[in-house]
């Protein structure tokens, strides 16, 4: 039984593109989290602001990084 070798390709998906879209959308985790620890519990930015940017990056970046081929 032969062996085909001459993958050119490796076998990992991800490519430069899906790590630099996986890194905003963590930065825009972490920046959300502490957006929602450091103002008050009633405050425009822990209600409003925090919460919006958890979305973008848990509902948008994330599943972009993940899916994105080229």
């Amino acid at each position: 039984m032969k062996v085909n070798n001459n993958n050119n390709e490796g076998l990992w998906p991800f490519r430069k593109i899906n790590y630099l879209i996986f890194g905003i959308g963590m930065l825009l985790i972490i920046v959300g989290y502490l957006l929602m620890g450091y103002g008050s519990v009633d405050s425009v930015l822990s209600v409003k602001v925090a919460p919006f940017f958890l979305f973008v990056g848990y509902i948008i970046f994330i599943p972009i990084a993940i899916l994105y081929n080229k």
